[in-house]
C-alpha cells in the first residue's frame, strides 16, 4: 500500500510541474528594433565601404527570421545568401558554448577528431568567418552576417565596427 502511495504522489508531483509550466503561457523574448536593425546594417555595409569592399549585410532575430538587409553598391548576388547563412549561424550556433563568431564556431569544429558518423547537412548553417552574434547584456539576440570583403575576417571587422557603433542602445 505503502508503494501505492509513493507512486500516486510522484505522479501528483510530476502533473502540478506540468500543468505550472504550460501555465506561464507566453515567452518573452528580446530583438533589435526595426530602424536599430536598418542602421546596424546600413553602418556595415558603410564600414567596408570605407575599406573599398561591397558587401551585403544581414541582421536575423533568434528564430533565424531576416530583420534587415542591405546589399551595398556592386555587391555580387551571391553576397546576399551567404550573408544571410553567416547571420543564422552565428544566432543559432553560438548559444549552446557562449561563443560570439562563426569564426569560432569553425575554430572549435576544427580541433576536434574526424567522425565517421555520417553528417546531415543543416539547411542555412555555415561555417565561414564573418558572422558575429547580437549581444544584449551579455545575451545573444540575434545574429549579424556580413560578405562581400575579400575575406571572411574582413566581414567580420566591418560588423564588430558597426556593432560597436550601436552597442550603447541595446539595453
Amino acid at each position: 500500500m505503502s508503494r501505492l502511495f509513493v507512486v500516486v504522489a510522484v505522479a501528483v508531483a510530476v502533473i502540478g510541474v506540468a500543468v505550472g509550466v504550460e501555465a506561464q503561457g507566453l515567452v518573452t523574448t528580446q530583438k533589435l528594433s526595426a530602424p536599430l536593425a536598418n542602421e546596424l546594417v546600413g553602418e556595415t555595409v558603410a564600414a567596408c565601404a570605407q575599406k573599398g569592399y561591397t558587401v551585403t549585410a544581414v541582421v536575423v532575430d533568434l528564430d533565424g527570421v531576416r530583420q534587415a538587409v542591405l546589399r551595398g553598391n556592386g555587391a555580387p548576388i551571391h553576397t546576399l545568401d551567404n550573408a544571410f547563412y553567416k547571420a543564422y549561424s552565428a544566432a543559432s550556433l553560438t548559444l549552446a558554448r557562449k561563443e560570439d563568431t562563426t569564426r569560432a564556431v569553425a575554430e572549435r569544429m576544427g580541433k576536434n577528431p574526424p567522425s565517421t558518423v555520417p553528417q546531415t547537412p543543416l539547411p542555412n548553417v555555415t561555417y565561414a568567418v564573418g558572422g558575429v552574434a547580437i549581444k544584449a547584456g551579455g545575451t545573444t539576440i540575434g545574429g549579424l552576417g556580413v560578405s562581400g570583403a575579400p575575406g571572411g575576417q574582413f566581414d567580420e571587422e566591418c560588423a564588430r565596427a558597426a556593432l560597436a557603433k550601436i552597442q550603447d542602445r541595446m539595453k
